[in-house]
């Protein structure tokens, strides 16, 4: 099958014949339909996050079954399905309480003794974040997808396996925003505009967009914000306390940066929370100041939205298809495999939403 391979920190994907495996056991063979372009790829190929190489990339993706293992319960043939990078053991203390996403999903990956999934020439290849979805066929755990209804266009539940569930989850489940409540976002990619997107269904009263490019506004309205602030042409801890007389009961930092992290958590209010949805590179801090503390503000993290993905992502699909969840929008073009390069370098340029690879365009 082609598959798009990193083979060195800093440079291009190349696309490569690879060989894929058999099912094992609760092991689930998908077609590969459409795979999105994320931003935690580009964190990969760039060294701020280490992988073994080399790997095939991608992980934001939806496809059709084609053979499942023994033991498998959950999907079988002909099921469409969205993947997901946190799949689960079932079993673990995160799993029993409810905390599907914390779970280090050991048991779903094949064991050192066994054969890899994906092997190059007899040799191994590495997959990447449990499913390698730049590739036209994915070999995974079947606790790592879940099947949807089939009405669903696969080039937009794809979206949902990754950058929407984690915008969307991170306000739903990781800060649980009421309505009525005042909700900043900072970035308008892919993640933050999902994040907008459901602070409006969660009926957030106020919803304050900031991204450094002013061509974000009209896109960050169209998701649900009820204001925008370019951070390029003012201060945005300042302008967010302004508009709200004191600062928002929740923000997110979708950019992974150590400067937007420090605005997110400063532009809080007594008792509001910062969560920190982007990747910020290893090795990097942030600093916020100790007496801020004394007024009860918070700042934590969020890892995949805190989903419990086999209940949210259909859900997610309902809200689609009931015209609540905006997602035509963040497709900002289709491509083909072997343009994954150039969506990179646009994605870089902050101009798009979300490239999405379509096999068999």
């Amino acid at each position: 099958m082609k598959a798009a391979v990193l083979r060195e920190v800093g440079k291009p994907l190349q696309i490569e014949n690879v060989q894929i495996g058999k099912p094992g056991p609760r092991e689930v063979l998908i077609r590969t339909v459409a795979a999105g372009v994320c931003h935690s790829d580009l964190h990969f190929i760039e060294g701020s996050y280490p992988h073994p190489l080399p790997a095939v990339l991608g992980h934001e993706s939806a496809g059709v079954v084609e053979m499942v293992g023994s033991d498998v319960r959950s999907v079988k043939p002909g099921d469409h399905v969205i993947t997901c990078l946190s799949a689960f053991c079932g079993h673990c203390a995160h799993c029993v309480t409810g905390h599907l996403s914390l779970c280090d999903g050991a048991e779903t990956r094949r064991g050192e003794e066994q054969a890899t999934r994906l092997t190059q020439d007899g040799a191994p290849m590495g997959q990447f974040l449990n499913l390698s979805s730049f590739a036209e066929q994915m070999l995974i755990h079947e606790n790592a997808c879940v099947a949807i209804r089939k009405d669903m266009p696969l080039d937009r539940a794809a979206l949902i396996g990754c950058g929407v569930m984690t915008g969307v989850g991170s306000v739903i489940h990781t800060s649980n925003v009421r309505p009525g409540e005042t909700v900043a976002v900072i970035g308008c990619g892919g993640v933050g505009l999902a994040a907008i997107n459901g602070a409006a269904i969660a009926g957030a009263g106020r919803i304050i967009a900031i991204d450094m490019s002013p061509a974000k506004a009209n896109l960050a309205r169209h998701f649900g914000a009820t204001d925008f602030i370019c951070a390029a042409e003012t201060d945005p801890v300042a302008a967010v306390q302004e508009l709200t007389r004191g600062g928002v009961n929740h923000s997110f930092e979708a950019v992974g940066l150590k400067k937007t992290s420090e605005q997110a958590f400063h532009m809080t209010a007594r008792g509001g929370t910062a969560n920190i949805i982007g990747m910020i590179p290893i090795g990097q801090t942030i600093e916020v100041p100790g007496f801020m503390f004394l007024g009860e503000r918070r700042i934590q993290g969020s890892l995949m939205g805190s989903n419990r993905f086999p209940v949210d992502m259909p859900r997610l699909v309902d809200f689609y298809l009931n015209g609540k969840l905006k997602l035509d929008e963040l497709v900002s073009r289709r491509i083909g495999l072997a343009d994954v390069n150039e969506a990179f370098v646009e994605m870089k340029r902050g101009e798009i939403a979300r490239s999405v690879i379509v096999f068999d365009a």
